[in-house]
């Protein structure tokens, strides 16, 4: 069995992860290592495993075969900085990091010591995703003018980070900012794999449920891209009800997700063509062993650490745009 270390068990899909471990049949969870003793303490009694206060003795643990970092926004950087140099394949929670400036010091030492570092990304690994994804290479949308793409759920009126463990939700210094951080971020990765390099982007993010008012609940970004499509992400907290997913126009029909189809293919006097599924890829814990047995090629790995790094700039632009009511080159 592979063994894994988590550190820090901060964030709410800490558990969800700590169940994937368990089910799983190839790994298991050895410790956990947390900043916060009661928490730490907790879920490794609920998981049965060991709890551990010491980070230098867990990260220099031979036994360990791969990371798993589920801490606060901001304090990702200094747990990458403390074990990457171990060598060992390292999950980190999304977003990457919460400013460029950390981004570019993570991939230095991730390039140093050769680590494979990903991230809790997921939407572009689906069977859905692949399929769409392929579809799109295929270019016959035509050219490709627009496209939008909605993640959001309804976290502020659900009072879900009221709790204790949960409340750095909305604490911006630990959370880097709110809604448009914590679900914006799945979304511009997502759209920055399909698009590719973004240049400019103007946004509004703001709160407008009046619950948890020290970050944002809601945003929306206008998304230029090298390519010439201009895409909208909206990301929320406020989020009730709705259609989601993504649509993207081009010159010669639109791609978008029709209920009870799945994504489809529109053009004016033709039938809808439902979009075939690909294969999905492994996320999340799956990709952390693929990544510890080396059944995913490293360029893979590499290919997707770029796009987690751009959305990290074109988050910190969307923000910067907001503050200035400008576009903001990324």
């Amino acid at each position: 069995m592979l063994k894994i270390a988590f550190l820090s068990a901060a964030h709410t899909h800490t558990k969800g992860f700590l169940n994937a471990a368990r089910a799983h049949e190839k790994c298991e969870t050895a410790v956990i290592w947390d900043d916060v003793a009661d928490r730490g303490q907790r879920f490794a009694d609920e998981y049965g495993t060991e709890y551990s206060g010491d980070l230098d003795a867990v990260i220099a643990r031979d036994d360990i075969d791969g990371f798993i970092i589920c801490a606060e926004n901001t304090r990702h950087l200094p747990l990458l900085e403390a074990a990457v140099s171990a060598g060992k394949p390292i999950f980190c929670e999304k977003p990457f990091m919460t400013t460029t400036a950390d981004a570019k010091r993570a991939v230095s030492l991730i390039k140093e010591h050769g680590t494979i570092v990903h991230m809790g990304y997921f939407t572009p690994f689906t069977a859905e995703s692949q399929g769409v994804i392929k579809f799109l290479g295929t270019g016959k949308l035509g050219k490709i003018t627009h496209a939008r793409f909605r993640n959001a759920h309804h976290a502020a009126y659900g009072h879900w980070f009221d709790s204790k463990d949960l409340a750095w939700f909305h604490n911006p210094e630990l959370s880097g900012g709110g809604a448009f951080m914590d679900m914006g971020t799945h979304a511009v990765h997502f759209v920055r794999t399909l698009f590719g390099p973004a240049k400019r982007v103007f946004s509004h993010i703001s709160n407008v449920s009046g619950i948890y008012t020290e970050v944002d609940d809601n945003g929306i970004a206008l998304i230029q891209f090298d390519s010439g499509c201009l895409c909208t992400v909206e990301a929320a907290w406020t989020q009730t009800g709705g259609l989601g997913g993504l649509e993207v126009t081009g010159s010669e029909a639109t791609l978008f997700n029709q209920p009870g189809k799945g994504y489809v293919i529109g053009s004016p006097g033709k039938e809808q063509i439902e979009v075939s599924s690909g294969a999905a890829k492994p996320t999340r814990v799956d990709r952390l062993v693929a990544a510890i047995e080396g059944s995913l090629p490293r360029e893979e790995f590499d290919a997707d650490l770029e796009c987690a790094v751009d959305a990290v700039a074109i988050m910190e632009a969307c923000y910067k745009s907001n503050e200035s009511g400008t576009w903001v080159d990324v």
